[in-house]
């Protein structure tokens, strides 16, 4: 009697666990679709995803993940942080202000484990695809009613309807690479009504980027993406084929978009105004930024002036007209973010943990190509923002790196075993 009782025990413990993990699985899903949409649905989804991850976590596994440079890193990342605060020379509210945007990279082996053990990568990116086309539609929409009734205060950009342009033209970049990725996978697998639908919707989200809502830093990004397509699908031969046609298309988009020619041409102007000038402009801004991030960091190279201290160190250098003026707490630039912190090193541990997670998706098919993309966006966008640290970018960023490296390591552990 005693022994079934125990058997009955056991079998609803693991019942439990079952189904905390599908749970877990499906708020992962969630938090990919949420960041399109609500930082404040995105912040809450993510507790409740740890709270529903935790009774299911499997310890050794997570103790595998952690010994990967791609699961370790990002954790040995967040440990100097939390060492940079005792030399830090500002208060202690502003040191664990700096560590908060270093935290939320201890969900990569998380997720890692999580994933490797489920393998929901797939679902990830339905998931988050599926939200961005409904975002897509809406976009269409807005600019649509916005050229019928105008916004009188201009308190919003035509065709965004939630959050901000660079956050939405860097969504829709990955959708339309990861869609043309698929199309011609589909088109190699001869079902070419699905590889033309996949194409169709790729042009609308790339069209959306060019000619409704242009975010430079995506227009700056797709090089490099529209490089590894090419190597991805074709190898160094069919890249330069891919690279030639992507020229093309953007010299049609060029001469066809004034809001393209406009955006692009708009930040030599804002800089050439900054310059002559002394003009507060956004280009100017991050100019001035980067150029007195530059004086920190030779302030102290190795080590950094301490997390949290970078609105400490705009203070001391305050001008009196122009961006000179403006006391930053983000330089717009992820390597003097950390580096005016952490110093060289922890920009050492920064790139390493880049490469670490570039070297995760060497093949895998489209989940594997998901992943690239994901990195190679982040790493290219952060030449001119602090994409890591933002809290949309980062989200994205640590979630489909850890959902979708975890599923690659569980198919190279399956194919391993076959």
């Amino acid at each position: 009697m005693a022994e079934e009782l125990m058997d009955g025990t056991l079998t609803a413990v693991w019942l439990d666990r079952t189904r905390l993990a599908r749970a877990a699985d499906l708020l992962a899903v969630a938090v990919l679709v949420s960041i399109p949409w609500s930082t404040t649905a995105t912040g809450i989804l993510v507790l409740l995803w740890l709270a529903v991850f935790a009774p299911t976590l499997d310890w050794p596994m997570l103790r595998r993940e952690l010994r990967t440079p791609a699961g370790g890193l990002p954790v040995l990342f967040f440990l100097l942080a939390a060492m940079g605060m005792f030399w830090a020379d500002v208060p202690w509210r502003e040191r664990l202000g700096g560590l908060d945007a270093f935290l939320r990279l201890l969900t990569i082996p998380l997720l890692m484990a999580q994933s490797r053990r489920s393998g929901n990568g797939r679902w990830i990116m339905l998931g988050f695809l599926a939200s961005c086309s409904v975002l897509l539609v809406a976009s269409y929409a807005h600019y649509a009613w916005r050229q019928w009734v105008p916004d009188p205060d201009w308190w919003t950009l035509y065709g965004v309807p939630v959050k901000d342009y660079i956050l939405q033209s860097g969504e829709f970049q990955l959708c339309a690479f990861g869609l043309a990725y698929a199309a011609v996978e589909a088109w190699r697998a001869r079902r070419r009504q699905l590889a033309f639908a996949l194409g169709l919707l790729a042009c609308a989200f790339l069209a959306n980027v060019v000619y409704i809502v242009t975010g430079r830093t995506a227009i700056a990004a797709m090089p490099v993406l529209l490089v590894l397509l090419g190597l991805r699908l074709f190898g160094w031969r069919g890249a330069l084929g891919v690279v030639l046609a992507g020229m093309l298309i953007a010299a049609a988009a060029w001469f066809s978009s004034s809001y393209l020619r406009m955006r692009v041409s708009g930040a030599w102007n804002e800089a050439y105004r900054y310059e002559t000038q002394g003009a507060e402009t956004s280009a100017g801004q991050r100019l001035e930024f980067w150029k007195k991030s530059l004086h920190f960091v030779v302030a102290a190279p190795v080590i950094g002036h301490g997390t949290g201290s970078i609105r400490d160190q705009f203070s001391r250098v305050v001008g009196t007209s122009g961006p000179s003026t403006i006391i930053s707490d983000n330089p717009h630039q992820q390597t003097l973010t950390v580096a005016i912190q952490l110093g060289l090193v922890g920009v050492f541990v920064l790139y390493a943990m880049w490469i670490a997670h570039l070297l995760l998706f060497p093949g895998g098919g489209l989940v594997g190509w998901c992943g690239l993309l994901v990195v190679a966006q982040n790493v290219a966008a952060s030449l001119f923002n602090s994409s890591l640290f933002d809290f949309s970018q980062g989200w994205l960023y640590v979630f489909c790196v850890g959902t979708l490296g975890g599923a690659i390591l569980s198919l190279r552990a399956q194919e391993a075993a076959h």
